[in-house]
């Protein structure tokens, strides 16, 4: 500037200072825009920063399995892929202008690939949503035409924001074997009925929500925090129930209720001396694997929900009750009218007519009208006492939804003479056929009135034991004295001139009770004479039983005899059960070939 004119090099010299002040106050703005972002507002972005590159992942742990007790699989989840997509990614980069077109597309393609209707699926995705499910479960075919749909070298408009998940499903690889027992899952994931339902919790484990960072497509490339799987996985469930035995019952009552051309049928086998479960069926069944093609009948568990008049089959415990209260020895005798007795305004049949006949021998004969004289010498107070000491009116404790309690005294008062002989002999009173089989089981124990046992053992992820099922004394029914002597005379229906000989199983001292009940007419009130309940409920062998054994039949329209229909099931089940696990006789064949007695 030495050449320059003076006022000019003021002027140059101005203009520098002046971009240096304007390169500073605009560095200055720099350094504290910076300031103010990382420092004054450094959390607020770094939140906003975090929230863009991450996604809080909902981790939903594998349900537990269900086992029978020898550690067969009776349900368990396995992986299927679901598809997803993000709108907002799918119409990123195409132009606004062309989106409806897209949309539509978009919408047709995915709809022929999923088989879903495209005109719904276009609404859905024109809420450009960051996530919407396309097809929860779908095939392998699917899997990868979808796959083929977002690849840009095999399609001219490809569609992406497309994720494919594996999702749980649970699959029941029995099909039908104790289906109503087991229930089944939704597609949300939570138990509808039986096991499923009642155990829910314990089944769906701890879910776990996790920081994970993804992608511009979506894909998951890192987590952490997450506890490893087993940590989080539901618990497994180890029933008592043996999947052989559970076949084998399954098969022989669903072939009774077609044979015999029945409404429905049930069965329950019992480890007397635990109070385990060993089968547990009704029949017709469904397969939940499919359950939504089932009828919602077929779905209920009719051993614990369905309440009946059990008929003949009381007498055993309005016996036990009598002999424990001393109104009765073994030595009484007991006029029986010669079938015919009337109270008040009723009259009273049997099925035969019988004159004095022994305690053991109304159970043989199975009397109604020796039952209702030993119900009214115990009288009302004692023996709707010794019912509900058996178990009757109360729920069993059974882990499951909807079991029913049953009733014995209408309306919350005494019965009426007319009630009490009723009772004596399974009329006016409703039981279920759980209740049945436990209170037998009672009488092959010795007196003591069990809680059934369903669950062995519950299991976590790791295989830690978290519980195990046991023995549960609820009460004890009656002296075991008292229950060694009925056993004994229970014997006698299975033998020649009792109601149940096609109930008795070679080699094997059986005992038990048939049962024939009338249903009431809903419409009339009355009994029908056209429509029973047919029942046998016993135990094998009568020395250190093995096995309870109770069998309905529910509205048969082929006969109606407990001992004719119920019988033979008790039997082929029996002889089954007894081989399959190893029970040899040592006692002398009970069985009945000649001419039958009565049949009731």
């Amino acid at each position: 500037m030495i050449n320059l004119d003076p006022q000019r090099a003021r002027w140059i010299r101005l203009r520098m200072a002046i971009l240096c002040l304007v390169m500073l106050a605009s560095l200055g703005g720099v350094l504290f825009s910076a300031y103010r972002v990382q420092i004054l507002e450094g959390g607020e972005w770094r939140e906003s920063a975090e929230k863009q590159r991450q996604r809080r992942l909902h981790i939903e742990p594998k349900r537990g399995a269900i086992y029978d007790r020898n550690g067969a699989t009776l349900a368990a989840s396995v992986e299927v892929p679901s598809a997803s997509i993000d709108a907002a990614e799918m119409l990123r980069t195409v132009d606004p202008a062309a989106q409806p077109e897209f949309l539509v597309y978009a919408a047709g393609r995915l709809g022929q690939v999923l088989s879903l209707n495209a005109n719904e699926l276009a609404t859905k995705l024109a809420n450009k949503t960051r996530f919407t499910w396309l097809k929860r479960r779908i095939s392998t075919d699917e899997v990868t035409a979808l796959r083929a749909l977002s690849d840009s070298k095999r399609e001219p408009k490809p569609i992406r924001g497309i994720s494919i998940e594996g999702e749980g499903r649970r699959y029941y690889p029995a099909r039908e074997l104790a289906a109503q027992l087991l229930g089944f899952v939704a597609p949300d994931g939570f138990g509808k009925d039986g096991l499923e339902l009642s155990l829910d919790d314990e089944f769906r484990g701890h879910a776990e929500e996790l920081k994970g960072l993804r992608d511009r497509g979506g894909r998951l490339i890192f987590s952490e925090g997450s506890a490893n799987e087993e940590s989080l996985k539901g618990h497994d469930v180890y029933l008592t129930i043996d999947s052989a035995i559970q076949h084998l019952a399954e098969h022989e009552i669903d072939a009774a209720r077609q044979t015999y051309e029945a409404k429905s049928a049930m069965i329950v086998v019992v480890d007397p001396n635990t109070g385990e479960i060993l089968a547990l069926a009704s029949t017709p069944g469904f397969n939940p694997n499919d359950y939504n093609i089932s009828e919602v009948e077929s779905r209920r568990n009719r051993v614990i929900s369905d309440r009946f008049e059990p008929g003949s089959v009381m007498k055993v415990f309005t016996m036990a009750s009598a002999i424990a209260a001393g109104k009765i020895s073994l030595s009484d005798s007991i006029f029986c009218e010669e079938g015919a007795i009337r109270l008040g305004s009723v009259t009273i049949h049997d099925t035969h007519a019988h004159g004095w006949l022994s305690p053991t021998e109304v159970l043989v004969k199975s009397s109604n009208i020796g039952a209702l004289k030993i119900g009214l010498t115990l009288g009302e107070p004692a023996l709707y006492a010794g019912l509900r000491k058996f178990g009757f009116a109360e729920v069993t404790g059974l882990p499951l939804p909807g079991e029913a309690s049953g009733v014995l005294r209408p309306r919350a008062r005494p019965w009426f003479d007319i009630e009490t002989a009723n009772a004596s002999f399974g009329q006016g009173v409703s039981v279920t056929t759980m209740q049945l089989a436990m209170a037998m089981a009672a009488i092959a124990n010795g007196g003591r009135l069990l809680e059934p046992v369903l669950v062995h053992k519950v299991v976590d992820g790791h295989g830690a034991i978290v519980r195990e099922g046991g023995v549960h004394l609820r009460r004890q029914a009656v002296p075991p004295g008292v229950a060694r002597t009925v056993a004994q005379m229970l014997t006698g229906v299975v033998e020649l001139g009792g109601t149940g000989t096609e109930a008795a199983i070679t080699g094997f001292r059986v005992a038990g009770k048939t049962g024939t009940a009338q249903k009431a007419d809903p419409v009339t009130g009355r009994y029908a004479s056209n429509r029973f309940t047919s029942s046998f409920v016993g135990f094998v062998p009568v020395v250190r039983p093995r096995l309870v054994i109770a069998v309905i039949i529910d509205d048969p329209v082929i006969g109606h005899f407990g001992g004719d229909l119920a019988g033979p099931v008790f039997r082929r089940v029996g002889e089954g059960a007894l081989r399959y696990l190893g029970v040899t006789s040592h006692e002398v064949s009970m069985r009945a070939q000649p001419p039958k007695g009565p049949t009731q």
